[in-house]
């Protein structure tokens, strides 16, 4: 995952007027809010952690530090009982998503050893180490009455995997969040005339993931394009040929062409400091132009591999969805219906263009074409399947009401004869089958554009959803 510099607040609440009553229960709990934080150490965030909260002026005090500390997500540990008084100012004025965890130390309450004890006192002080249940209806009834927007991990501190992993997928979504809000696209170009499932709102599209559009001229890739040394090109030949499974077809002439592209694309996104790219352009009337758009797919392919997703069609909405999947460690591959296999009950998908070679089943084969189907030009192109095994669809869709949705769907890229056309392309097959999955996921009106990533991370995106206000559809 990438660092995104994402910061986490955290605190533990209690109630003070049961620490001077309860021997040793304030510091059970501050031992369980750092066993908490521990689980934090191996991923790529900031802590910020304000210890308990257990009177109405420290939560003003620790929601002023939050807002100070610019936090981006925060985890309510609940502990034991506490006010809802003592909770509520903490998070009020964040306007950030509040993961509430009522996690208990153990799996149950040892009974019989409780029952011994014969001193009411000290049984109740033990009790309350497990009492993390008891004032979760409260927070949730103020938080929902205020419009806070919370969500729950129910389990054990220790030793519980499903909440662990819920706890960890929530600050993996909001790393992801983090990191689309940060985010600069390059836009270079212009739409496929006519493809008008792709056309969006850019406006809509900083309301729900942040970020940055840079609009570029084909003429700046070209200018740079025409500055690049022969080492540097000789040198980015030399990465191809150890990177691509290069086709006996190809020529060194082709792979130079590529070459000089490549190299003016890394500088063009280091220059504008880019995390994601959409480009489209005939390239008609400028045969330097057309040298370039008819020369980017093998470094394109490299950019998207190295964490810089990029987009043909001018899909900026596919760029969006590349760049989320990329940011999970899913890859996220450009891709559309190729055809149906019914004896086999698989969808083919694949696409010209770029490919995800990070994530293809063995090494990506590069191929000439002597025609790109649709478009201007010839040159080389890339032709790979996607990892065998499990794989999550996803489509940032525009519906008729303005609002963007994530479509998801989950199935396994599967073994099997392929297209061999010099495009990626790959057999997927679906739990609810071919036809079903089809006419399921057109019914939602996505563009005919998705990114395919490698293993299930629904859980994941819908994590990313709820914090990005965005409704996820899941059609299998």
């Amino acid at each position: 995952m990438i660092n995104s510099n994402l910061t986490i607040g955290v605190f533990g609440i209690g109630l003070d007027v049961y620490w001077e009553q309860f021997e040793g229960l304030k510091t059970s709990l501050e031992g369980y809010l750092q066993t908490l934080c521990l689980k934090f150490a191996d991923q790529p965030v900031r802590v910020v952690n304000a210890g308990l909260v257990d009177t109405v002026n420290k939560a003003f005090e620790t929601g002023k530090k939050f807002r100070q500390e610019d936090v981006d997500l925060v985890f309510l540990y609940v502990g034991t009982y506490a006010l809802s008084s003592t909770v509520l100012p903490v998070v009020q004025k964040l306007n950030v998503p509040v993961v509430i965890l009522n996690l208990s130390p153990e799996d149950n309450i040892d009974y019989e050893t409780f029952n011994n004890l014969n001193d009411r006192t000290q049984m109740t002080g033990t009790w309350l180490k497990y009492c993390s249940a008891c004032p979760v209806p409260e927070i949730a009834n103020v938080f929902k009455r205020t419009g806070i927007k919370f969500y729950q991990v129910t389990g054990m501190l220790q030793h519980d995997e499903e909440s662990n992993n819920e706890i960890i997928e929530w600050v993996e979504a909001a790393n992801v969040a983090h990191i689309m809000q940060n985010n600069r696209m390059g836009c270079m170009g212009n739409y496929y005339s006519g493809m008008l499932d792709i056309y969006t709102d850019l406006t809509l599209q900083i309301k729900y993931f942040g970020g940055h559009f840079e609009h570029i001229e084909v003429e700046e890739l070209t200018t740079i394009k025409n500055t690049v040394t022969t080492t540097e090109a000789d040198s980015r030949v030399a990465e191809f040929r150890a990177k691509f499974d290069i086709q006996d077809d190809c020529t060194d002439g082709e792979l130079l062409r590529a070459a000089k592209t490549s190299v003016a694309m890394d500088k063009l996104v280091a220059k504008h400091q880019l995390g994601s790219f959409a480009y489209y352009h005939k390239g008609t009337g400028n045969a330097d132009n057309e040298d370039t758009m008819s020369s980017i797919i093998l470094g394109n392919s490299l950019l998207t591999a190295n964490g810089v997703p990029v987009a043909g069609e001018y899909e900026i909405k596919n760029a969006q969805a590349m760049k989320i999947m990329d940011s999970f460690g899913a890859g996220g591959s450009f891709t559309e219906y190729y055809a149906m296999d019914y004896k086999d009950d698989v969808v083919l998908m694949g696409h010209d263009g770029p490919g995800h070679i990070a994530i293809a089943e063995g090494r990506t084969k590069v191929k000439p074409l002597q025609v790109y189907h649709g478009k201007v030009g010839c040159g080389l192109s890339v032709e790979m399947a996607v990892k065998s095994g499990p794989v999550t669809c996803l489509s940032i869709l525009e519906n008729s009401k303005g609002e963007l949705v994530m479509l998801v769907a989950e199935g396994e890229s599967v073994s099997g004869p392929i297209l061999q056309i010099g495009n990626t392309n790959s057999r997927y097959k679906f739990p609810v089958g071919a036809r079903q999955f089809v006419n399921d996921w057109n019914s939602h009106g996505p563009a005919h554009h998705c990114a395919v990533g490698v293993g299930h991370i629904t859980s994941k995106l819908d994590k990313l959803a709820k914090i990005l206000g965005m409704e996820m559809i899941q059609v299998c």
